[in-house]
């Protein structure tokens, strides 16, 4: 939780003292009664601001971690084409440098080379049980990919719903200080968004950027249209 949000609920809890310390002595005043209810609502917006922050940070890490295992992976995959084209450049220097050759022996085992190393440049293509073949680890990234970009979208829906959060926590923490219900109303629709955020980032994480797409597709389609 950031430091303005940690003051502001420093002044509420002061504001709290300071209203039940100068109590009339005819029961609880309204004002007390009133400040405790939004002080439940700051507790419960401090509560989903944890839960949303501790899932932003796990979204972060996994992030992290998987674009390494993509940069690890593509890397493998340029290895495996480079090795690939030596590979097939030699065989096809080596058929045309020994077609001239007549030995028998000398042309066997030149046969025997040229087939090894095609077999190995396609094995390198393509190795459906080793799954480190070019066409594997091409897939293999795609997938990461991916991956990696759900991750991230997780990560941004609940770095919306926590920003949300803290904003609510801050809206009632003036209403306590300055008695403006408004704010409280204010700070509850917030809340209400950051829920759908962290719902989003739980069940739907590239549900915004999917409608986003949709949207300035169907603006560019129109657009288009109209010329």
């Amino acid at each position: 939780m950031s430091h303005g949000v940690h003051a502001v609920q420093h002044e509420v809890e002061h504001e709290l003292e300071h209203e039940k310390a100068h109590g009339n002595g005819h029961g609880k005043p309204q004002g007390e009664s009133r400040n405790k209810k939004i002080a439940l609502l700051i507790s419960i917006l401090a509560l989903f601001l944890a839960l949303s922050e501790t899932l932003g940070k796990s979204a972060q890490t996994e992030v992290i971690s998987t674009n390494v295992a993509v940069n690890d992976t593509w890397a493998f995959y340029q290895a495996r084409v480079i090795r690939i084209t030596i590979l097939r450049t030699i065989a096809d220097a080596a058929e045309v440098l020994g077609s001239t050759v007549t030995e028998p022996a000398a042309k066997a085992k030149q046969t025997k080379l040229l087939e090894d190393w095609r077999k190995t440049a396609a094995r390198y293509e393509s190795d459906p049980v080793g799954k480190e073949g070019r066409a594997e680890l091409l897939e293999k990234a795609r997938a990461l990919e991916r991956e990696r970009d759900t991750l991230s979208a997780k990560y941004h829906n609940y770095e919306i719903s926590s920003a949300a959060y803290q904003i609510g926590i801050v809206l009632c923490s003036a209403a306590v200080i300055t008695g403006m219900m408004a704010l409280v109303y204010a700070a509850i629709g917030v809340g209400v968004v950051g829920l759908v955020f962290t719902s989003l980032g739980l069940f739907a994480p590239t549900l915004p950027h999917d409608v986003l797409h949709w949207v300035m597709h169907l603006f560019a389609a129109s657009g288009a249209g109209g010329h």
